[in-house]
């Protein structure tokens, strides 16, 4: 059963002052858009939210033609940079505002965490403030009393409930407040950054309690947070906002993937006429990784062994010279590093162009995408240097799941290595 529903919703919001500075034209803009239902004639058509770019116009879509479902149960990941239409999106299923155009459907009762602080009276205690919450969420007291010590306990601040919320730290308030939003039986669950405020405790028991809630109590969650660790834990489906609109949607690893991607192709193979790459007698020619024995537009899967050409010249002769390359995973987090073996570490060079491969065993690395940084090393008296420009990000390749038969764990194993290691058993009685 869907639970929310975004039909063709779009958000428009006008920066600087708000009015058209003449009575006239705010009579005539009530006169078109609240009576005559049509746009608003002083609205200019086109113009995209990019909060890095000044556009010409009073006037920006915050949101632009979102459509999307969620169903009962989901829990979905909102990403997408600052300014990208995210804590609107919340606000708008939350009815904080209405939007400009289209509808929203929402089945059940929500609860929403959205700013630091937001539904607390600052004059009124915790425990009012839990009381307070309940009501307009329509619980009666006797409910709300019900789930009281339930609340207070998780949140952790047992001795502060009866100290006015203007008191409390900020990580206090959203413990606070993410203790009312799970426990008082929402059908659906509403979580912006917020939880980035609180300790690394905290964060993990909130994600704890919103894995329960989704999938315990098969209510649903939306998740708005630049952890993408976080998300990918929790979350099953995800959707990215770039300026206002929905870039793209579905399972959240290959989401995740996009987004961290960017705007930057998966290139696993780079050649060059003229080398961006070179410097102090170092020209890098061509790289690439592919399935061994495989063109380099095959698709490269775990169980595949896998080949790394590298094409090189040298324009100057070294007496020690090597390459190393470091291997990262999506987020940009080291892996391991890894320099030419015995027949091209640490040797002499001349002039001329090489050509170094490296064997990648098949069942080492997880699937997902990787990153490869290189560097052309070489050694005077025992002082390591890097010769010519580092070549960060140099390349970046996709590894599929093997294919697996119907019915057998199409999960993500932890980790970005798998390696296969022999495991002997026997019997002892």
């Amino acid at each position: 059963m869907t639970a929310i529903e975004f039909n063709h919703v779009s958000k428009q919001y006008r920066l600087g002052l708000v009015s058209t500075r003449t009575l006239s034209h705010d009579l005539n803009r009530w006169w078109q858009t609240s009576v005559l239902r049509h746009e608003d004639p002083y609205l200019k058509i086109g113009e995209t939210n990019d909060r890095a770019t000044k556009g010409s116009s009073e006037y920006v879509w915050a949101l632009r033609d979102i459509d999307f479902k969620v169903e009962q149960g989901d829990v979905v990941g909102i990403i997408g940079k600052n300014g990208a239409g995210k804590s609107t999106l919340l606000k708008l299923l939350s009815r904080v505002t209405a939007p400009t155009t289209g509808t929203i459907r929402a089945r059940g009762r929500i609860a929403s965490l959205l700013e630091v602080g937001t539904g607390f009276h600052p004059e009124m205690t915790g425990r009012e403030n839990i009381y307070m919450n309940g009501a307009i969420m329509g619980m009666t007291k006797a409910e709300i009393s019900g789930k009281l010590d339930e609340i207070v306990a998780f949140s952790g601040c047992e001795r502060y409930i009866d100290t006015p919320v203007k008191r409390y730290s900020s990580g206090m308030t959203v413990r606070l407040g993410f203790a009312i939003a799970a426990h008082l039986d929402p059908e659906i669950l509403v979580v912006d950054e917020v939880l980035a405020v609180g300790d690394a405790e905290f964060q993990k028991k909130a994600i704890g309690k919103m894995q329960d809630i989704s999938h315990g109590e098969g209510r649903t969650v939306l998740f708005v947070s630049h952890n993408m660790a976080s998300v990918k834990a929790l979350c099953k489906h995800g959707i990215i906002l770039q300026n206002g609109q929905l870039l793209e949607s579905g399972d959240i690893d290959p989401i995740v993937s996009r987004y961290l991607r960017g705007d930057n192709d998966i290139e696993n193979y780079k050649a060059w006429n003229e080398p961006e790459i070179k410097g102090g007698g170092f020209e890098l020619c061509e790289i690439g990784i592919r399935k061994r024995g495989a063109g380099y537009d095959a698709v490269m899967r775990v169980d595949d062994e896998l080949e790394m050409v590298i094409r090189y010249r040298l324009t100057r002769a070294f007496d020690n010279f090597w390459l190393t390359m470091h291997w990262k995973n999506e987020q940009g987090n080291r892996i391991f590093s890894t320099s030419g073996g015995g027949r091209c570490y640490d040797k002499c060079h001349e002039t001329g162009e090489y050509e170094q491969r490296c064997y990648i065993p098949r069942d080492f690395l997880n699937w997902g995408n990787y990153i490869i940084d290189l560097m052309a090393v070489t050694s005077d008296g025992g002082i390591r240097h890097l010769i010519g420009d580092r070549g960060s990000d140099v390349l970046s390749f996709t590894l599929s799941n093997k294919q697996l038969e119907i019915g057998a764990w199409m999960g993500r194993e932890p980790g970005d290595i798998t390696p296969k290691f022999n495991y002997t058993e026997t019997k002892l009685r």
